[in-house]
């Protein structure tokens, strides 16, 4: 596959960041703690001592947790006399996926989306059904929309929009990114449902669109959030992004705006216990007492505020006025769920690929 060449080092910026990212994570992990026991059941008990919960997350919510993590201490831990720390790593959902499989310790994965967890979970890491959670194991919602310059100046209202000549497009990297996939869900499905403005509705008019919107794409970075910082830069007349980069940038006075096509995906973000790592640090306890506290209406409420759509009812009946509806809201279980979507999408010479050829003047 021809890759430009500002693709091609940004695919391998992307991948010696994770690396040096991760490295230094597990360094400082193996210097801050005794190494851990061999005998299993000792291993296995509850820590009796002070608490260092480790939490791998995708790039977009740390905000959301730099506030939920302190507020789970106050309310869990401080009333049991628990000393509890946190240590948190934050990459692009796909590579931080790889390493926490590559040996990162994270007691909790909190990613962008399902495949990301399957795989912690397919290297036997979580050896638990982590869909039985409450919410199916999802704990915030988001939507994909268009991310355009303040007063919308290249009129930009729809997916074909961003497929017009000379127009500068961002969006991620999908070998890297939750937010990436995420992104190429959307339009596919916006396009094979026939509500994209493309002239058909089927998996070809989909590569066609998805590849004029690539052809377009002028930077490919590591995740969602280093996606939207090039877009603050200046880099770019339009971003594909999830609402709430959008809504915690313009909370931060960014001056852009966003357009929420007719059509596109709800996004759902997973998080899980990594069930190798808890039993191994003592942790499991405090696990799961965090993903029972990222449910309550609290935690619900604090999730909103940085601009992420909930789970929980109550709350998002509570928050209807801040989120608008599209008129074509769909899910990834509309396009076969998430192992369809990776046949007919992602797979090596599937939709994408075709569409990326077609961006770099294939046929």
């Amino acid at each position: 596959m021809n890759v430009p060449s500002h693709r091609r080092r940004a695919s391998l910026i992307t991948a010696c960041t994770a690396t040096l990212l991760w490295l230094g994570l597990s360094a400082c992990n193996s210097g801050s703690k005794p190494a851990a026991s061999s005998n299993a059941d000792t291993a296995a008990k509850p820590n009796a001592g002070p608490i260092n919960l480790t939490l791998g997350g995708y790039t977009t919510p740390r905000e959301a947790y730099g506030q939920l993590l302190p507020a789970f201490r106050d309310q869990w831990a401080k009333p049991r006399s628990k000393e509890l720390t946190f240590r948190e790593s934050y990459l692009g959902s796909g590579a931080q996926a790889r390493a926490i499989v590559g040996g990162f310790e994270a007691d909790v994965a909190a990613l962008s989306l399902e495949p990301d967890i399957d795989v912690v979970k397919k290297a036997g890491l979580i050896t638990h059904d982590w869909k039985s959670a409450p919410y199916g194991g999802v704990v915030t919602r988001s939507i994909v929309v268009i991310g355009v310059r303040e007063g919308n100046p290249k009129n930009i209202r729809d997916w074909e929009d961003l497929a017009r000549p000379g127009l500068s497009v961002l969006t991620p990297n999908v070998r890297t990114s939750g937010g990436a996939r995420w992104n190429i869900a959307a339009i596919w499905g916006a396009a094979v449902r026939g509500k994209a403005n493309a002239k058909t509705s089927d998996a070809e008019g989909a590569i066609k669109l998805l590849g004029a919107i690539l052809h377009n794409v002028q930077n490919m970075d590591a995740g969602a959030r280093e996606s939207l910082l090039q877009f603050e830069r200046g880099v770019g007349d339009a971003i594909i992004t999830y609402e709430n980069e959008i809504l915690v940038g313009k909370q931060k006075g960014q001056k852009y705006e966003y357009v929420v096509p007719r059509s596109t995906i709800l996004i759902e973000n997973p998080i899980a216990v990594v069930d190798r790592n808890v039993d191994k640090h003592g942790t499991r306890e405090t696990a799961e007492a965090l993903l029972q506290f990222l449910v309550t209406p609290e935690a619900q409420q604090v999730y909103v505020q940085h601009g992420l759509r909930p789970v929980l009812e109550s709350t998002e009946k509570a928050a209807a006025d801040k989120f608008p509806a599209p008129a074509d809201l769909f899910t990834i279980r509309d396009l076969g769920d998430w192992a369809g979507t990776q046949k007919s999408i992602f797979d090596t010479g599937a939709g994408y690929d075709r569409a990326l050829g077609l961006a770099n003047g294939g046929s």
